[in-house]
């Protein structure tokens, strides 16, 4: 079969490894040098418009970031995710949104192991999914974290689907928040019972997605799932566990659990014969919440400096993702705000910044202009630092705005490109700078 790897990333670098076998022949092709190393043996075409050339292959395999619509060819186009759809022996859970999925996947996660299931974490998440394929049996449970460009165009829906609440991200890449919405919800698009489908009844987008799936339908912040009440997880209308069993901040992440026990509840033995929440089962989400102490770049703690604590929320590439970690905190605030553009609009994170006690906005890259201009009409004090500024400086800025007490958060809301490699890229220079500061 002659087989072109469309674009050569993460995945591009598994999608070679898995089908570079004998009976094929496989190139890479992609419209720019590829940023990863390609193999010595293998076959490489680069050029403009690249992906608008790929006649006489019989399949071509699509990286996530590529715009089906981008390809033409006389071949199947397939993806990574699609394959993996098709071949997994065990049953997946699958989960999207704009925000918290590598937070909720890692809590299903968490809860699942602490059930006893073997469980294979993949996706999104930075396992590429067919490095483990062929270690996954019948039993075992896959989480699987969807963005929205792997839901693209998908052809086999997860048989547990939880879809987390759904705001404007991606519009460099996707034609509009329409086609936005609609990769979400292809996560639903071929489910029937007894598959489930699990959402926040808070969010109006994932109500009207879930409404239009055939499988069991199960809101969490309802008595139908998860939710919490008087400080306590409860599921349906048993209690489970206290909220205080959780290690990582933020209202946002208790919302992120409440997916999780709900996603967690249907593939824990006993549970879903038995319609009500055995011992076992809460124990596995005690243990679940405390075995799980946050990733990397996700309002994750650094350090203390002189009472001033800093968190890294390199990860939030959205303002939304931004106003989860303002609500995360009561102390008085200093963010750091902006990067390189996603298409967002800032009017409400400036809003609420104003509302969440924060006392000053340092902003970098692209977008500080504009998120600084959303700030005019606030009592915010606003530093634009703009785009030559280096992460230690950053830093030393942040640090003159404190005093004891305050908190410091690298929440950006912004894609990280032109100024640093990528948001992991981003998160660790900041680490890096928050860890250099001398103690006074």
């Amino acid at each position: 079969m002659k087989i072109a790897i469309a674009g050569y990333g993460v995945e591009g670098e598994s999608n070679y490894r898995y089908w570079n076998m004998p009976d094929n022949q496989v190139v890479i092709i992609d419209e720019q040098q590829p940023s990863h190393e390609v193999p010595i043996d293998a076959s490489l075409i680069v050029g403009e418009a690249a992906f608008s050339r790929l006649q006489g292959y019989d399949m071509v395999i699509r990286t996530p970031g590529l715009p089906p619509s981008k390809i033409s060819t006389d071949g199947k186009i397939w993806s990574a995710t699609n394959e993996f759809f098709a071949k997994c022996p065990a049953p997946i859970i699958g989960v999207t949104g704009t925000k918290g999925k590598g937070t909720t996947c890692s809590l299903i996660a968490s809860i699942l192991r602490a059930a006893g299931k073997n469980v294979h974490l993949v996706g999104n998440i930075g396992v590429p999914a067919l490095d483990v394929l062929s270690e996954i049996t019948a039993d075992d449970v896959v989480v699987y974290e969807l963005s929205s460009f792997q839901l693209w165009d998908i052809e086999k829906s997860p048989q547990t689907a939880v879809i987390l609440p759904i705001e404007p991200d991606h519009l460099d890449v996707h034609a509009d928040f329409e086609d936005y919405v609609a990769a979400k919800a292809n996560i639903t698009e071929f489910q029937k019972a007894p598959n489930v489908v699990i959402w926040n009844t808070n969010d109006e987008l994932t109500s009207k997605i879930a409404e239009n799936s055939t499988a069991i339908r199960t809101p969490y912040l309802s008595e139908l799932g998860a939710y919490v009440k008087d400080d306590w997880f409860w599921f349906r209308r048993e209690k489970v566990c206290s909220t205080n069993e959780m290690r990582i901040p933020g209202r946002h992440n208790v919302e992120n659990a409440c997916a999780a026990i709900t996603a967690a509840w249907y593939h824990v033995p006993g549970n879903f014969e038995e319609r009500n929440v055995t011992d076992d089962f809460a124990s596995a989400v005690v243990s679940g919440l405390n075995n799980f102490s946050g990733l990397p770049h996700r309002l994750k703690f650094v350090r203390t400096v002189n009472s001033v604590d800093y968190y890294d929320d390199s990860i939030s590439t959205t303002p939304g993702s931004a106003i989860a970690g303002m609500y995360a905190f009561k102390q008085p605030k200093v963010l750091i705000l902006g990067g390189s553009s996603k298409g967002a609009n800032f009017d409400e994170l400036a809003a609420i910044a104003n509302e969440t006690n924060v006392k000053s906005v340092l902003l970098i890259g692209d977008e500080a202009d504009n998120i600084e201009a959303a700030f005019r009409s606030t009592q915010v004090k606003v530093i634009n630092l703009g785009k030559e500024v280096a992460m230690p400086e950053i830093v030393a800025s942040a640090r003159q705005q404190v005093t004891a007490g305050d908190v410091v958060i690298l929440s950006p809301s912004c894609a990280s490109f032109g100024m640093f490699k990528n948001y992991s890229d981003r998160g660790d220079q900041f680490v890096a700078a928050v860890h250099a500061i001398g103690e006074l």
